[in-house]
């Protein structure tokens, strides 16, 4: 049996990485590149997840190249993201909805005031976090309220929510899995810390839809997450995550 590798997924808030590990841990290839950063007012910040995936799938093949591999032997695949950027997309063509909402906006501040003054206590009783304008519950509530048509696709049934894990593993199992894991989904602030499950009471507070929203699994699941398509950024083969 050849070689197997592990390629690790860096998508950070500038840049996307790809990195390939031997079973030693020896690092034999990495791949970065920049895409860029908008912004439309003061204090807020966005990304085009189409180009944040544009710059991952380039980061992989560049890493592959350098570590004179090929997809085939690719044993397994790991995430590391900028956590509370959010983004909602079509799950039908995969197009976002908007710009994915950078962790670092601040456009949410009136909504978290309003959070912390009527149910900071509950909210950090169940997520254990205090309300702030970085995490990715007040940004869905904000997409969903000045977006138009959006809420009207939420009744239909046609988009989904996802950090950027979720969002990069939807990309690449072609929309077959809607996962997070539990580390990413705490950073939600409507993620209950303690049932490891979405909170319908904070849900409601938002009025967010659990429809919309990934499967939480464990960061570590022995099943994986999924497997990539071939067409999603390999020319052939299919990978465990």
């Amino acid at each position: 049996m050849s070689e197997r590798y592990i390629l690790s997924l860096d998508e950070g808030t500038t840049s996307a990485r790809a990195i390939i590990w031997d079973k030693s841990s020896r690092l034999l290839g990495i791949g970065q590149f920049e895409f860029p950063q908008y912004y439309p007012k003061a204090g807020w910040v966005e990304h085009n997840p189409e180009e944040i995936w544009d710059a991952q799938k380039r980061a992989c093949k560049v890493a592959m190249e350098r570590a004179n591999i090929e997809p085939k032997n690719i044993l397994a695949i790991g995430i590391t993201n900028q956590r509370e950027t959010t983004i909602i997309w079509d799950k039908f063509t995969g197009k976002p909805v908007y710009n994915a909402i950078v962790w670092q906006c601040r456009r949410t501040a009136e909504i978290v005031d309003w959070l912390k003054k009527n149910y900071e206590e509950e909210i950090i009783n169940k997520t254990g976090l205090i309300p702030g304008s970085h995490f990715s519950g007040p940004k869905i509530k904000w997409l969903l309220d000045n977006v138009s048509g959006l809420k009207e696709k939420v009744r239909k049934g046609e988009v989904l929510f996802g950090t950027i894990d979720t969002y990069l593993i939807w990309k690449l199992t072609r929309g077959k899995a809607h996962v997070i894991d539990y580390s990413n989904a705490s950073r939600t602030m409507i993620f209950n810390i303690h049932k490891l499950e979405w909170d319908r009471d904070l849900l409601e507070i938002l009025d967010i839809p659990e429809d919309i929203l990934p499967e939480p699994r464990p960061s570590s699941d022995k099943n994986g997450y999924g497997f990539t398509d071939k067409k999603s950024i390999w020319s052939r083969s299919t990978h465990n995550w």
